[in-house]
């Protein structure tokens, strides 16, 4: 089963619950904290009044209320951005240092790595003709759980959170998926936004599991990147990294590259990668 949580206190979650619900029948069986239990499909649909990045282990609560396993969790979000940059956005959840938005410091939650690749390919297909840029983000922020998560989001301003048409295309995208099972990776470097990674994504058979950028690697300390390299193949199912080594320099890569294989595994390269038919 997969959960998708929407959360009261974010209004491009409302709305992508609010399409989701207007576009097939739901069934309402049992509740959550006051809140109707919602079902279709595979799907298991859910409200909570907090801010979804504040739900700590709300996995396990949830569990323990429906007597029923979680495969995978989908939390609807707006995504907020200075630049205000218009963008349709999936990505893993944790944090490679501090924890400053949820969860705990330098710790992630499990990836999703199949469901959120697969979502990313379709969100880009019902995206086509809009403005906004379909894109991975990199790993951050909480909150922390036991179960593979990813956040689908909005971007980046009030305006195209309120926007009942990207509502829309988010809803589309996860009622018409079709979760394709390919290798698995880790992508490192690069920064926030991942277009390395997307455009990967997009064009070759394999799945992204967490990605740890440029920033949040201290090459004074490799100790403390072995650390983060570790975490991201453990939490993503996977000894198969991908490094975007034009973010990076050729002496980091090279360690990288390394510390990779001192934890026993394979960096490979997108020639390595079969394409998409």
């Amino acid at each position: 089963m997969k959960l998708v949580i929407c959360s009261y206190k974010d209004k491009a979650s409302i709305n992508i619950a609010d399409a989701l619900c207007s576009l097939v029948e739901w069934n309402e069986e049992g509740e959550f904290r006051g809140y109707p239990i919602k079902w279709w499909d595979d799907f298991c649909m859910l409200s909570i009044d907090e801010l979804h990045i504040y739900a700590e282990r709300i996995d396990l609560e949830i569990e323990k209320s429906m007597e029923m396993n979680i495969d995978e969790i989908i939390f609807l979000s707006r995504h907020k951005s200075a630049s205000g940059k218009p963008s349709l956005t999936a990505h893993p959840i944790g944090n490679w240092n501090r924890a400053e938005y949820g969860g705990e410091d330098r710790t992630l939650t499990p990836a999703a790595p199949d469901l959120m690749t697969s979502v990313l390919r379709q969100v880009n297909k019902e995206a086509e003709g809009l403005a906004h840029d379909v894109s991975f983000e990199v790993t951050h922020h909480g909150p922390l759980l036991s179960k593979p998560t990813m956040f689908l989001e909005i971007g980046s301003d009030e305006q195209s959170w309120e926007d009942k048409n990207l509502a829309n295309t988010l809803a589309k995208s996860l009622l018409s998926l079709n979760i394709e099972k390919n290798m698995k990776i880790i992508g490192i470097g690069g920064g926030h936004y991942a277009p390395r990674f997307t455009d990967i994504a997009l064009s070759r058979q394999v799945s992204f599991g967490h990605m740890l950028p440029t920033y949040a690697m201290d090459f004074s300390d490799t100790d403390s990147i072995r650390h983060n390299i570790s975490l991201a193949m453990n939490a993503s199912d996977t000894k198969i990294a991908y490094i975007h080594k034009k973010s990076i320099k050729r002496s980091e890569a090279t360690i990288v590259s390394s510390l990779v294989q001192d934890l026993g595994g394979t960096v490979v390269s997108s020639s390595d990668l079969e394409r998409i038919p």
